[in-house]
């Protein structure tokens, strides 16, 4: 009888999950709030696990890059594979920065070497250039019986984590010690491990962590999991989505009534937002953490994500450094990803965290913590590798290498500008230049009767309109409610990363809809 209510909840899900029509959708049945759960779980199961009786802090946290609208869009996609008739023939995903699901090309470098890492019989191609084949033997080298396919030590394969200090150095200008480099799946998986080392209370308040508002969604959902306050400080849009040093102190000076703030997270280039900070902002930033006795936290996986005229990228590591003592010796960890720049390289999962000035024995901790993972995806690792040794000047691969390269860039540039202009030509919209990374963040206005429907349908009002968009163009961007925005204020996020001609196909049928929708709502 248990297996059967079972059976009847599940069907009940996946048949309220795949309904098409969109009064379905606003009247929510396929957005299944944990209130409906609690309802189902009335019915009586043999179940061990139920919604009752789970980690609360897993049902608290959200995180909307692939929340309902994404869940919405996938079902559509089977819909359209089913034969049911849409307004359009596909959903375009721009609510997600992967690169080459929407068309970009892969580096030919990195999947060369790549390549020879797994299968080592590559090696007898002579099509393969002779630069590939060195970078593949060193990585090859420091894995253990050669392979790949074995574990490596927890913080990362050392020759690795030697290359990505050389970088770092390269870049800087400043020593960079390998053994402050520790790999990751992706820049997600190290920032997890040190946010984690802050999940102690302090004179019985909870720990508390400074993150922009608009924020990108890993930090609010991994502060819920963590039981942790988030502390959010917001961004100024005015002014390009700048860091207003007064807003940090009222975000902390209220924060501190109920919690103890111990971190501060910034993200440059800017995600959602895509503003790319100043050196002299950087600097005021960091005396501001500094007098506030916070850790760093320096989201910089979009340093190659430069666009504007003027805009330039400073690392965290670098400024801090120059600025002398007693700023040089703060303690902050500084954060890089194979999944943006001009790789895209999202599912491998290859990323690096450097530690500065860290306490060796808080080092040793965290080194501690991360050995329970045993080790990061040694392919991931091996992306890195080549993100942070590419070809050098030269070298057989050098011309090609800096042809993909910099096309990929110089394409991400002229959209970033595509996007904002038409964006800006909408009527209630409201959209800042992209500088980097690869989001707009556009602000627009709703007609009060788009207001009162949304709140009749139980959704915000921005997530009221990205179901609309989704439903009648297969467009799915994320509402603003889902990365936070100054209350009465409307955003979403969407990519720059659909190709040139698709990305114009896109905004035509955005604003279609638009002006359809503000005509239906006025």
């Amino acid at each position: 009888m248990a297996a059967r209510l079972s059976s009847i909840r599940c069907s009940w899900l996946s048949r309220h999950l795949s309904r098409s029509s969109s009064q379905s959708v606003f009247n929510s049945p396929c957005i299944i709030s944990y209130n409906s759960l609690r309802n189902m779980s009335a019915i009586k199961s043999s179940k061990c696990l139920e919604l009752d009786n789970i980690n609360p802090c897993i049902k608290t946290m959200e995180y909307a890059v692939r929340g309902p609208l994404v869940i919405r869009a996938v079902a559509i996609e089977k819909e359209l594979e089913q034969g049911v008739k849409k307004p359009f023939n596909e959903v375009i995903r721009a609510n997600i920065g992967d690169c080459h699901a929407m068309g970009q090309v892969p580096i030919t470098f990195i999947r060369q070497v790549l390549g020879l890492c797994v299968y080592e019989k590559l090696f007898d191609d002579p099509t393969i250039p002779s630069d590939a084949k060195e970078r593949a033997r060193d990585i090859l080298s420091g894995c253990k019986g050669s392979s790949l396919g074995s574990y490596s030590d927890s913080a990362g394969i050392e020759i690795i984590r030697h290359h990505c200090a050389e970088y770092i150095q390269r870049r800087d200008g400043i020593p960079s010690d390998w053994q402050n480099i520790i790999l990751s799946s992706g820049a997600s998986g190290s920032i997890k491990a040190i946010l984690a080392l802050l999940r102690c209370p302090v004179n019985g308040k909870r720990p508390g962590v400074m993150v922009p508002i608009p924020q990108y969604p890993l930090y609010s959902a991994t502060i819920a999991e963590f039981d942790m306050e988030q502390v959010g400080y917001y961004l100024d849009e005015s002014k390009n989505w700048g860091l207003d040093i007064k807003e940090l102190q009222r975000s902390v000076d209220e924060a501190r009534k109920i919690s103890a703030v111990r971190a501060i997270v910034v993200i440059n280039p800017g995600n959602p937002t895509g503003q790319v900070l100043s050196r002299e902002n950087i600097e005021e930033i960091i005396k501001f953490a500094y007098k506030e006795n916070l850790f760093i936290f320096a989201d910089e996986v979009y340093q190659d994500n430069i666009y504007a005229a003027g805009s330039k990228f400073y690392s965290f590591k670098k400024v801090l450094t120059e600025m002398g003592e007693p700023y040089s010796k703060m303690d902050m960890a500084s954060f890089m990803s194979c999944s943006k720049g001009y790789m895209g390289e999202c599912g491998i999962r290859g990323g690096y965290a450097e530690v500065i000035n860290m306490c060796p024995e808080v080092k040793a901790a965290l080194l501690k913590s991360i050995s329970a993972q045993l080790c990061p995806t040694t392919i991931g690792q091996a992306c890195i590798d080549v993100v942070v040794n590419p070809p050098k000047p030269g070298e057989p691969s050098y011309e090609l290498f800096m042809k993909e390269k910099n096309g990929v860039l110089q394409s991400l540039k002229e959209r970033a500008e595509m996007v904002a202009k038409t964006f800006n030509s909408f009527e209630g919209f409201s959209c800042n230049p992209v500088q980097g990374a690869m989001y707009a963040f556009p602000q627009f206005k709703l007609p009060q009767k788009a207001i009162d429907a949304a709140k009749k349908a139980g959704q915000t009002p921005d997530s009221f309109y990205a179901f609309q968009l989704l439903e009648n163009t297969g467009i799915c961007i994320v509402p603003g409610s889902g990365f936070g925005q100054r209350p009465g204020t409307y955003h979403f996020r969407t990519t720059i990363l659909p190709q040139p001609e698709k990305l114009k196909e896109m905004l035509a049928l955005f604003q279609e809809f638009h002006v359809k929708f503000l005509a239906q709502y006025k």
